[in-house]
């Protein structure tokens, strides 16, 4: 990264407010994850993470993607890709997510350049250390519970583990956006808010819900609250 880059960056994370809650595509109740995806849209939310476990063609992920990153121009909303640089760099994404498994961060920043978006999974206070000092600009920080949605768990967090690494990240002077993931329902987001993150990701709380658009505002009230 060249300077002005580098200087770009800086303020651009100083600016920079993202949605409080982001979805995951996944296919559920009878739904691909286009539909998934525009389920979510339509219930409010303004950040999808285009995200798929199984193993597709790079021709199937490209057209699925870019079905899904034109609801979310439709909508207004910010859209990620996961894991996958080269596809989110191709079809011009809002940003990449990747995994403690996938590429770093700052080989990601070195392909990517500056304006895009990249966040990093954390699961320890070190992951977060590193997600910051390579360049990252936000963290996903779980899982607070079991979840069937995500291969390979690292060790659930709970309430607990969310305040008490929040508290470390303070002390260690992270000042990146932490947003919980992993099992997060409408329930659980005003203790995850009371633990210090800025957001929260969720799948199938927003799917399985017999009343999706009550359950973004659940979701959504305690980070709205002032």
């Amino acid at each position: 990264m060249n300077k002005k880059e580098a200087v770009f960056l800086s303020e651009r994370k100083e600016m920079m407010t993202l949605p409080a809650l982001q979805f995951i595509t996944h296919p559920a109740a009878g739904m691909n994850l286009v539909e998934s995806a525009e389920k979510a849209l339509s219930c409010g939310v303004k950040w999808v993470q285009f995200r798929c476990k199984t193993p597709q063609s790079a021709a199937w992920m490209r057209e699925q993607a870019l079905r899904v990153q034109q609801l979310c121009k439709q909508h207004h909303a910010l859209f990620v890709v996961d894991d996958d640089v080269e596809l989110a760099r191709e079809i011009g994404a809002d940003g990449v997510h990747l995994g403690k498994n996938d590429m770093p961060v700052e080989e990601a920043r070195r392909i990517l350049g500056a304006r895009f978006l990249i966040g990093g999974t954390a699961n320890t206070l070190q992951d977060m250390e590193r997600i910051q000092a390579q360049g990252g600009d936000y963290i996903g920080l779980g899982p607070f519970r079991f979840t069937r949605t995500k291969e390979k768990l690292s060790p659930v967090l709970g309430v607990e583990g969310y305040e008490r690494l929040m508290r470390e990240a303070r002390q260690a002077g992270i000042t990146l956006p932490v947003h919980a993931i992993g099992g997060i329902t409408g329930q659980d987001a005003p203790a995850l808010k009371q633990a210090g993150v800025q957001g929260i990701a969720v799948s199938s709380a927003l799917l399985q819900s017999p009343a999706p658009q009550e359950e973004v505002a659940r979701l959504l009230q305690p980070f709205l609250s002032l």
